[in-house]
Parts: C-alpha cells; sequence; structure tokens
C-alpha cells in the first residue's frame, strides 16, 4: 500500500502540492485536515480514545475523528471516510468553521494544519476499529472542558486547541445545538 499523501496548502486554504503525511509532519509544513465533533441529543460528544500502538498520542482522548484529506476529496466527504473507517458509522456532517494550528509533539513530528472542523449528530453506538481506536465514551460538553482544565495530560494536543475553538463557537452560535 501507497503511503498516505496530505494535500499541502497555504494560509488561504489553496493547495500547492503532495506530500507523504509523515514527511509533511517531520517538515512542520501547513496542509489541509479536518476535525468532527459527533454531538448526540443530550449536548454529549462521542470522544474517541486513540488506539495503544499508534506512532504518536497513544491512549489520549481526542474528537471522534480527525485525518487530512485526500486529492480530489471535499471536507465533507473526508469526514464522512473516515468517520466510517474509524468508528463503524455514518452520519450527515456539517462544516463549522477552519483555522490554522501548529502543535509540536515530544517525537519530532509537528501538527501544522489548516483544520476544518465539522458537527454531525448521531443517537447510537461506534463500531471501533481497533486499528485507530481502543475506546469512546459520550462525555457532556461542559465536562469534557472542566476536565481538560483539571487533566490537560489525559488529552491530544490537537483536541485541546481544537476544542477551546469548537466551545467558544458552539456558545456563539447556540442555534446549532
Amino acid at each position: 500500500m501507497a503511503e498516505e499523501k496530505v494535500i499541502l496548502v497555504n494560509e488561504k486554504d489553496e493547495p500547492i502540492g503532495l506530500m507523504p503525511k509523515m514527511e509533511a509532519h517531520e517538515k512542520a509544513l501547513l496542509h489541509r485536515a479536518f476535525s468532527v465533533f459527533v454531538i448526540n441529543a443530550k449536548n454529549q460528544i462521542m470522544l474517541q480514545q486513540r488506539a495503544a500502538h499508534k506512532y504518536h498520542s497513544p491512549l489520549l482522548w481526542t474528537n471522534t475523528t480527525c485525518s487530512h484529506q485526500r486529492e480530489g476529496e471535499n471536507n465533507i466527504q473526508a469526514g464522512t471516510r473516515r468517520l466510517q473507517e474509524e468508528m463503524g458509522f455514518s452520519t450527515d456532517l456539517k462544516e463549522l468553521f477552519s483555522f490554522i494550528y501548529k502543535a509540536p509533539f515530544d517525537n519530532g513530528l509537528t501538527e501544522h494544519e489548516f483544520d476544518h472542523v465539522m458537527i454531525g449528530y448521531y443517537e447510537g453506538e461506534p463500531n471501533l476499529n481497533p486499528d485507530e481506536a481502543e475506546s469512546w465514551q459520550w462525555m457532556a460538553i461542559e465536562d469534557v472542558k472542566a476536565d481538560m482544565q483539571l487533566h490537560p495530560e489525559k488529552y491530544t494536543v490537537w483536541f485541546r486547541i481544537i476544542f477551546d475553538k469548537f466551545y467558544h463557537y458552539i456558545e456563539e452560535h447556540k442555534t446549532f445545538l
């Protein structure tokens, strides 16, 4: 299987090339990514615990799914694909906002992403792919915020950044929830 490539972009999210995912993370180059938050009727977020064998951030909690768009794939298609691959279900997604962030890891890799944040609604249980996720849980949005302040080490670096933006967005746009 060929190594996955990411879409390199400029600060306007305009594609400027393709690069193997690991190389882009080693060089800290800006690339397109997405983050999906799945919410239920109780206003809880479905959190994913990353698989134990992941090359970075193993066993840390994060948003429902996140990854990188493939060439020729729009944001919603990418989010839908990855939600099915990681969590074993599909739901309609809506893009909320996008922003750029940079997060270095202890292993020398850096996430430097133009992140498209999406939301979906679901009431069931996922069917986890064990290659991707160790566990999952529903957690109230306010409880995520409080727990993240008390125990930031339990959460992925990017989730701490993205959740803060997501939290402020939903506070300003209550009609979504």
